[in-house]
């Protein structure tokens, strides 16, 4: 029998399915997709979560799930919902599991003034695994006192590079400048503690640092003016807030949802009149002192993953000099969150509203005439950074040269998951894998033994397939294709 979700859906332009109001929605969902890409990526589930979304209080415009949507916590991965702050008596929803556990996950992206056959592949990619820590621990990370973890959580990526984890110039080429205002700063003493050794560290699961070769360039202007061509290495970096921001959320999911008893609609929070489809959903009005107190200890969990990115910058120069006797010219192209939920401005169906806008596993577009974007950016666009899978390929986006595109200026985040990662252990060898991948030139270091098959390319959709849809839903224009030689993994 099909999803109840099926009997609704429609098309609504290149690229675009509707799925129209029913049952409890306050509005429309769209996803990014076409009949194939559908037919292709039959997990009812995922839409199913995008569904229950648009019944958040609040809610405003559509909810979105961009191109590499797949199953999440509460929302789905990909999924944008913006709810009004004015709604209300103290404001619309929000919901920690629209931003999700690793807040202010995202990705750097560094452009080296170095071509491919300027570089020992295999010999960088071998000290890189001995002088970046990655795996499920914080060991090899950046000792904090008090004092300084007070630092980071205020001041984010510049509190990093006081200490001397990074480069002036690099903050405005991050987003929001690296740095999340936050007053409070309400952080448990285990989150605290958590982030006391990671700063510096990448984690486990799906983050890397990846050495990459620009092989396409589409958009010769717009990779102008990002300092990218043709044959030249770049090198992404994607982790975020490690242990500490998952503690952050875990902690305030659980003060949250307190509040909800299971009713006969669903689940409901007496206090605040507000019933959802889903607990996963868990959400506050944002001007209650729960949904103020999270926004305020998200932000500063999202300093904290500006300040760890810098931080593994550094330490990626630092390599870069003893491998090449300089830094490479190395610079930093951009630096996106794609876990985050953001106070903005935007106009929806007309009318101008002030919104809280989840980002959960998507990354935003601005266009070039933001005031936000550095200088070079005008008339060209936010770079919008969506890491493929370790043996095809990443992209580079541009938001539009202007104005903002009507998913409240977001893009997709990556390529997406389609297989789960138990699946993946049992469908993928990692010895014919790691053959593979050596044989395509392709120099892959792991920590953690599952980590390999988990994060497999066949764990993934086509993310050249997931640029095409997000292209032709008019989100961002594809700039630049990047294909990696060099991966390290926890």
């Amino acid at each position: 029998m099909p999803a109840e979700w099926r009997k609704h859906l429609e098309s609504a332009g290149p690229s675009r399915m509707r799925i129209r109001q029913h049952g409890d929605m306050k509005t429309d969902a769209i996803l990014i997709a076409d009949p194939e890409h559908l037919g292709e990526h039959t997990d009812d589930r995922s839409p199913a979560q995008l569904v229950n979304t648009a019944s958040l209080n609040g809610i405003v415009g559509e909810a979105w799930g961009m191109a590499d949507w797949h199953f999440g916590y509460g929302f789905p991965i990909g999924g944008v919902v913006a709810t009004d702050v004015e709604a209300g008596e103290l404001g619309g929803a929000i919901s920690p599991g629209g931003v999700g556990f690793d807040i202010n996950c995202g990705v750097r992206l560094c452009a080296l003034d170095v071509e491919i056959g300027q570089i020992n592949a295999k010999s960088l990619a071998a000290n890189l695994s001995q002088t970046i820590p990655a795996g499920a621990t914080g060991k090899g990370g950046v000792i904090l006192d008090d004092t300084k973890i007070e630092s980071v959580l205020s001041m984010g990526a510049e509190a990093a590079i006081e200490m001397g984890w990074g480069e002036t110039r690099d903050l405005a080429a991050i987003e929001s400048n690296g740095v999340l205002d936050t007053i409070e700063r309400d952080i448990g003493e285990r989150a605290r503690k958590r982030g006391s050794k990671s700063m510096g560290t990448l984690g486990s699961g799906n983050h890397f640092l990846e050495l990459q070769v620009v092989d396409r360039i589409v958009d010769e202007r717009a990779a102008n003016a990002f300092g990218l061509r043709e044959g030249q290495v770049t090198a992404m970096i994607h982790t975020g807030s490690r242990g500490l921001g998952h503690q952050v959320c875990s902690d305030h999911v659980s003060r949250i949802e307190e509040q909800y008893q299971r009713s006969s609609e669903g689940w409901h929070a007496p206090k605040w009149n507000m019933t959802l489809a889903d607990r996963q959903l868990a959400a506050a009005p944002i001007h209650s002192r729960e949904g103020a107190e999270y926004l305020d200890a998200m932000n500063a969990a999202g300093n904290f993953a500006f300040a760890n990115r810098s931080t593994l910058t550094q330490r990626l120069r630092n390599t870069l000099r003893d491998q090449l006797g300089s830094d490479g010219g190395l610079e930093v192209v951009y630096d996106v969150s794609h876990n985050i939920a953001k106070i903005e401005d935007h106009r929806v169906h007309g009318v101008s509203c002030k919104c809280c806008v989840h980002r959960k596993g998507a990354t935003r577009a601005l266009g070039g005439d933001h005031p936000e974007l550095a200088s070079r950016f005008s008339g060209i666009g936010q770079p919008v950074l969506v890491p493929g899978d370790m043996g095809t390929a990443s992209w580079v986006l541009a938001g539009p040269a202007s104005g903002a595109n009507d998913a409240f200026s977001s893009s997709c985040h990556g390529a997406g998951r389609k297989l789960s990662r138990t699946a993946a252990r049992k469908q993928i060898d990692p010895d014919k894998l790691r053959a593979e991948l050596e044989a395509a030139g392709i120099h892959v270091h792991t920590k953690t033994p599952n980590v390999l098959t988990e994060e497999a390319p066949g764990a993934y959709k086509d993310v050249d397939e997931v640029i095409r849809l997000t292209s032709e839903a008019n989100l961002a224009r594809p700039v630049a294709r990047l294909r990696p030689f060099a991966v390290i993994k926890g």
